[in-house]
């Protein structure tokens, strides 16, 4: 499923850092008419915790503020009271599952009454492919086709149709092919917290990979993850790991995949940077407004922000 998770900002302290595609089969809306309604849950939690933060709360492996972080509960997220242990709470919630200071949870009434406040109700996709029209009715122009695990904000309800909110723009579903539910946002991992929701797993590992090499030297002309490697050799190298062939270039490079702009940049795109329209240097974007990249023989391959001077283009080679 593709959550909708909250990621407000992080508060620093021990704590807190506080219808229709032609290649998918079994294709549904209701093509038959349906008198069916959408099924009803409730916030999935047998006994609910609730940020109490303004950003996140660390997630810790064990029930001490030295212990390893699992990832982070968002401000209003929810989470399941597995029990407690002194000042810690031990919780469970997403894909995480860990420790938190209990001073940061709301519980019982004050958690159900705030959760009441903050909850989403949302409409997921249940079958494979589903069509969002722009009439509640079979015969209404199709706008969207959304796939299974969609995750849609619901707006109204009515004879059997759900009416949702898809990036500003209304449209109606059957509701025989959705699951309705009042929903509360959830924990992030650490790699949710790090890269961003929705990045791929071979995006983290690359990037995983291709900071480990921070501090090895840079050598004009080489390729050499260790020994040594030029900024276009070190992306080369770095991505021969991953089945791609690159050229020794930087703007040879730049020829590869697709344009994308800074402002969709994610992990593993290629940044590219030069004097006026001529790219001299590549880096890898690794997250965060950073790049991992080999910068020069004084610093070898370093992390650095992406803007300290602005890229003459983007471009992007992972799905």
């Amino acid at each position: 499923m593709q959550s909708q998770r909250l990621t407000a900002g992080i508060v620093a302290s021990a704590a807190v850092n506080v219808e229709e595609a032609a290649a998918m089969p079994q294709v549904s809306d209701a093509d038959v008419e349906t008198t069916g309604t959408a099924q009803l849950d409730t916030f999935g939690y047998a006994n609910l915790g609730l940020a109490n933060v303004e950003g996140n709360i660390n997630i810790r492996e064990a029930a001490s503020t030295d212990a390893s972080m699992v990832g982070k509960l968002p401000e209003n997220a929810g989470c399941e009271i597995l029990g407690t242990e002194g000042d810690w709470t031990h919780i469970s919630s997403g894909e995480v599952e860990g420790y938190v200071l209990s001073e940061y949870l709301l519980t019982g009434d004050a958690a159900i009454t705030k959760a009441n406040e903050v909850a989403r109700y949302t409409a997921t996709v249940n079958t494979d492919s589903l069509r969002v029209r722009l009439e509640p009715n079979t015969t209404s122009e199709i706008l969207a086709t959304m796939p299974e695990g969609e995750e849609l904000e619901i707006v109204s309800e009515t004879d059997g149709w759900v009416q949702v909110n898809i990036d500003g723009e209304y449209g109606y579903v059957s509701g025989d092919y959705v699951t309705c539910a009042t929903t509360l946002a959830d924990a992030m991992t650490m790699s949710e917290a790090r890269y961003g929701q929705g990045v791929s797993d071979v995006r983290v590992d690359l990037v995983n990979y291709a900071t480990q090499f921070v501090g090895n030297p840079y050598v004009w002309g080489g390729t050499s993850l260790t020994n040594g490697a030029d900024c276009s050799g070190f992306v080369l190298s770095i991505f021969a790991k991953y089945g791609y062939s690159l050229p020794h270039s930087s703007r040879a490079q730049a020829n590869y995949g697709t344009r994308v702009s800074t402002s969709e940049l994610m992990p593993g795109d290629l940044v590219f940077y030069g004097s006026g329209k001529s790219i001299s240097h590549v880096a890898i974007y690794i997250g965060g407004g950073q790049i991992v990249h080999a910068s020069t023989e004084r610093t070898g391959i370093i992390i650095s922000s992406a803007f300290n001077r602005s890229p003459i283009c983007c471009t992007r080679l992972l799905d």
